[in-house]
Parts: structure tokens; C-alpha cells; sequence
């Protein structure tokens, strides 16, 4: 009995210190289990105190009093499948008529209480069916990203969201995007993560860095363009812009409309061509867009109204070239000038970090999701890293990148710099390489994550 209660003691410490030291060690140990455990419990009950049972049907009610028998309890919505996973619990739901989606939405907050989860999320997976995801810990606190994650082209994960899946960066659904933050937010190690992600794919990598090249010419090696001053950047652009047009006539002598080629063969992008005559794609990143957008003079005024239509091309323009765009910066508004409103619509993703003022906010998600505007606001400075992510379609989630120092990301744009396509419509930009990555301290880093 002594050597059980010492084992047993034991065994409570150690997992009390895994719940405070490692949570996602403590989950797979043991917390999944008791999860597990509690849903299936308590589950009746905790759906019939949230409303989420239906009255027994008409006959079964018939049927009870015919043969004598106790009235049917009200039936709450029926178990398909519980699977565990690295950071909480998949539930699937089938529903019950007379039930909607909205109704587990609603009642999140009272099943993640209920249940003792630290978040539940809900999706409908198809009609009548609708998928619960519960997480065991906060998951944004140490990102901890898995170890393998979906393969796709043009598609790479760059953070961890809320519901503890991962956050993909999807070019072939979301060619163009806004990322917004103020200073020491986290946006750089977000940039930072998106440029280690693309580093192993066949892609070409072009920056705009009005900073004299301070963030993104440590990762030259990769890149296949880059411009450090507005002046650069508006050459850079108009060449984009030519490659644009080139790249569209291309697609024009190969789209082989003939009257013996399935439709489903007829190229109308990069994307339908053949291999061997597909364009590299262009991935274009702007680390401050405010940069770009600001005028003094008379001549400064001409060089922005160039740029800002260049952009606009792009954005409109570019994504069958197979030209995608990053536009990032600290602060976006009308302010800026005429354009960037029309800029802002074409891009369909939204990421924003900690923000200094409302109205950013409201350019990043008032004209998609205006519920996120007030979540982009509320995050804390201390927890930089975290961001909000919507879309077009009105959902946003909450994500957070893992940590990655400027260091880490030189290293790996160095491992690939053989992949670095040569641009001839780009050649002029190409960064000249030298001892400067080697100068780059590897502590300077924003710290997203602890």
C-alpha cells in the first residue's frame, strides 16, 4: 500500500509539473484521456443544460404510451466520431431536425466551461453535420508547429491557429494579401516565417524594402530581385509589369483552342500550361507599404502615383501571370492617397498584429469581417506574435507564428540558394551577394513567441 501511494504521488507530480512546464507533454500523457473521458460523461447532460436537445419524435412518444412506458428524454445531437489529436479533441456532430449550426456556435462558450477545455471552435462540415474542435491548452502561448503539414504547390504554413490547426499561406487560393502591424508586433517573424516557407519551392522571390534593405537584404541569396528606395521600386514594379504582359501573351499562343481539345485543357493561366513552358511564379513582398504611398514634392508625387498603379495592376492583373503580392506596413488608410482603397480590395487575405489606432483595423477587416476589427485591437503588447486572420468569406481566426530568428531565416534562404530563378526581365534588381549575410547578428530578432 506504501509503495502504491508513493507511486501514486509520484505520478501526480509529475503530471502537475508537465501541465506547468510542458502543457502539450501533459495533454499527450495525460490529459487527452481524461478529456476523452468527460465528454462521453458529462456529454447528455451538458447538451441538455446548453439547449442543444430536441423533444423525441411524435411516434416514439405514440409508442411509449401505448406499451406503458416512461417518456423519452430529449435527444441531443448524436456522436459520429471523437479523435483525439495533438492539442485537443475533434468532435462530430450529426444533428439532430430542427437543429442549425448556429446553435453549437452559439453555445461555445458554455461547452468550453462545461466540458473544462481551454477553446471550442465550431465549422459545419456538410449539411447536418458540423465538426467541434476543442483545445486542451492554449496553444498560442508556445507555438509549437507539427512536424509534418500538407504539401501543396504555392501553399506553405506559416503559423498555428487558436483551434490548434495550422495556418496555411495559400497563393493558388489567396494570391494577393495585407499584413499589417505597429512596431515590435510580431510582423517581421510572420514575414520572416512566409520567406523560410517559400525558400524550398520553385518560386521567384522579389522585395521592396524602403528601409535600405535592412530586413529583407539579409535574405538576398534568395531572392531574384530586390529594391531598397521608392525610386528602385518603381523601376521594379514597371518590369514586373512588363513580365506581366509577357507572360499573359504567352498563355495567348498556348491555350490551344481547337475544336479536338477538352475544354478542361484550354489554358487560362500559368497553371494550365505544360511544365516545361509554365513561368516561374513571383511571389513580391512589401515590407512597408507606407514607404511607397508618401510624397513631398511635385516629382515624389509622380514616382507614388506610379507605384501605386503598378500595384494595382498587379493586384488586379497578376494572378493568372502567376504574379502574387505581400503588401505589408504598420500603418494603411485612405491617407495614403488615392488607389489605395482600390489596392485593398484585391487583396483578399487579411493578417493583422497588434495595431496602434482603429482605423487600421477597419481597412484590414471593416469591409470583411467588422467583428474582427475589435479582436485585432484588444491584443496585449506583451504577446506580440499574435495576429488575427480573415478572408473575403468573413471568417477570421486568431494565429500566432512560431518564433523565428533573423539568423535561422538566413541560414535556410542560404541552404536554397540554388533555387533562385534568373529573371532576365529582372536581372538589373538582382541583389548582389556578398559578406553581408555573413555580418547579419543572429540574436536580432523580434521575439513573436517566448
Amino acid at each position: 500500500m506504501t509503495v502504491f501511494t508513493v507511486a501514486l504521488v509520484l505520478v501526480v507530480a509529475a503530471a502537475g509539473l508537465l501541465r506547468w512546464r510542458r502543457p502539450a507533454w501533459y495533454w499527450l500523457a495525460f490529459g487527452v484521456t481524461l478529456a476523452a473521458l468527460r465528454v462521453l460523461v458529462r456529454y447528455r447532460s451538458v447538451m441538455d443544460a446548453c439547449g442543444l436537445t430536441v423533444p423525441p419524435a411524435r411516434w416514439r412518444l405514440a409508442l411509449a404510451r401505448a406499451t406503458n412506458q416512461p417518456i423519452p428524454e430529449p435527444r441531443p445531437p448524436r456522436i459520429q466520431r471523437l479523435r483525439p489529436t495533438r492539442t485537443g479533441l475533434v468532435l462530430r456532430l450529426k444533428l439532430r431536425p430542427g437543429q442549425d449550426v448556429f446553435d453549437i456556435a452559439a453555445a461555445s462558450d458554455r461547452l468550453r466551461h462545461s466540458f473544462s477545455m481551454f477553446g471550442v471552435t465550431s465549422r459545419e462540415v456538410r449539411s447536418g453535420v458540423v465538426e467541434v474542435r476543442m483545445t486542451g491548452y492554449d496553444v498560442l502561448k508556445r507555438v509549437q508547429m507539427p512536424a509534418e503539414t500538407e504539401a501543396l504547390p504555392m501553399r506553405v504554413p506559416v503559423a498555428l491557429r487558436e483551434d490548434g490547426s495550422v495556418h496555411y499561406r495559400d497563393y493558388r487560393a489567396m494570391p494577393h494579401a495585407l499584413t499589417l502591424g505597429a512596431t515590435e508586433s510580431g510582423k517581421s517573424v510572420y514575414q520572416r516565417n512566409l520567406v523560410a516557407g517559400l525558400a524550398p519551392l520553385d518560386v521567384a522571390l522579389v522585395g521592396i524594402d524602403c528601409k535600405q534593405g535592412v530586413e529583407l537584404f539579409p535574405l538576398a541569396r534568395r531572392f531574384s530581385a530586390l529594391a531598397d528606395s521608392p525610386d528602385t521600386a518603381a523601376e521594379l514594379l514597371d518590369a514586373l509589369v512588363a513580365r506581366m504582359a509577357d507572360v499573359y501573351r504567352l498563355i495567348r499562343t498556348q491555350q490551344r483552342i481547337t475544336i479536338d481539345v477538352p475544354d478542361a485543357e484550354i489554358a487560362a493561366d500559368i497553371w494550365d500550361l505544360p511544365d516545361e513552358l509554365r513561368p516561374t511564379p513571383v511571389v513580391v513582398l512589401v515590407d512597408e507599404v507606407a514607404e511607397l504611398a508618401l510624397y513631398a514634392t511635385k516629382e515624389e508625387e509622380r514616382r507614388r502615383d506610379r507605384i501605386i498603379t503598378a500595384l494595382v495592376r498587379l493586384a488586379q492583373l497578376g494572378r493568372a501571370a502567376g504574379i502574387y503580392l505581400e503588401i505589408c506596413g504598420q500603418r494603411f488608410g485612405s491617407e495614403l492617397g488615392k488607389g489605395i482603397t482600390m489596392l485593398r480590395a484585391q487583396l483578399t487575405g487579411r493578417t493583422a498584429h497588434r495595431l496602434n489606432d482603429e482605423p487600421s483595423a477597419n481597412m484590414a477587416f471593416g469591409d470583411i469581417a467588422p467583428d474582427a476589427v475589435l479582436a485585432a485591437i484588444q491584443i496585449p503588447a506583451e504577446l506580440r506574435g499574435l495576429a488575427i486572420a480573415g478572408d473575403a468569406s468573413g471568417g477570421w481566426h486568431r494565429i500566432r507564428a512560431p518564433h523565428t530568428s533573423l539568423r535561422q531565416a538566413v541560414n535556410l534562404c542560404n541552404r536554397y540558394a540554388d533555387r533562385t530563378p534568373d529573371l532576365p526581365e529582372l536581372a538589373s534588381f538582382r541583389p548582389t551577394t556578398g559578406t553581408a549575410t555573413e555580418l547579419v547578428p543572429s540574436a536580432k530578432a523580434s521575439p513573436a513567441t517566448a
